[in-house]
């Protein structure tokens, strides 16, 4: 049996476009209705980012911290501005010799409660001000400069979907989910009637991604020797 060798099928928006107006069982016709299309695919990228649904768009920020200096921006850079941080630690560099320092995380109102803000030491939390520019702020600020660098994995924006001939910054296996998402979200304006079904088929595409989206790590079982200890 000869195979296609292949490895190469991607969509771009106007493919999801036409493949979401089809499941919708209309026709897409005019310039107008890419623009709505394509609006409604940015505002469903949006939700899968409240929704956590873009673990590959995961990044390394790290930031260089200065002595007495508690608060710093994370990112200024649009295109790399980060929606959360996952998580954080301090590298503490004392001359050849690295140590990673588990950062513990501050809600507002607790970072709030703290009175001494002021005090310094080696830092072992955190906080994040989600603006529109985020800053996180440590607790106690450094006590010393160039030892500790902040190193963060943060959650970035996905890219937009613009000119229909644009390809999306996806994984292969979250297209289905992307193609059933968006014929939901046409169906509210254009297909009421279909709304319920294609609904139904979203939620459960998007369960199936999230589910491979999700960390894994290893399992094992240990058998217990217990009994036969007893023995």
């Amino acid at each position: 049996m000869a195979t296609s060798g292949s490895k190469d099928f991607e969509l771009d928006v106007a493919d999801y476009v036409e493949e979401a107006f089809e499941r919708c069982g209309i026709e897409l016709r005019t310039g107008y209705d890419l623009k709505s299309s394509t609006r409604s695919l940015n505002l469903m990228l949006a939700e899968w980012a409240n929704r956590g649904l873009n673990q590959w768009s995961i990044k390394e920020k790290t930031v260089d911290m200065v002595k007495d200096t508690k608060t710093y921006n994370i990112d200024s850079t649009n295109a790399t501005a980060p929606i959360d941080v996952l998580d954080v630690f301090i590298r503490e560099t004392v001359g050849q010799d690295t140590t990673d320092i588990p950062m513990t995380r501050l809600s507002r109102a607790e970072y709030a409660h703290i009175t001494t803000k002021s005090t310094t030491g080696k830092p072992n939390q955190f906080f994040i001000n989600k603006q529109l520019t985020p800053t996180i702020s440590v607790w106690p600020a450094p006590d010393k400069s160039s030892t500790y660098t902040i190193h963060m994995n943060v959650l970035t924006r996905m890219d937009d979907a613009d000119a229909g001939a644009n390809t999306l910054d996806l994984p292969f296996r979250f297209y289905p989910c992307l193609a059933a998402g968006l014929a939901y979200y046409l169906s509210l304006k254009r297909a009421p009637e279909r709304t319920q079904m294609l609904k139904a088929l979203y939620e459960e595409e998007f369960a199936r991604a999230l589910a491979q989206d999700e960390d894994r790590a290893s399992f094992r079982v240990s058998p217990s020797l217990r009994s036969y200890n007893n023995a």
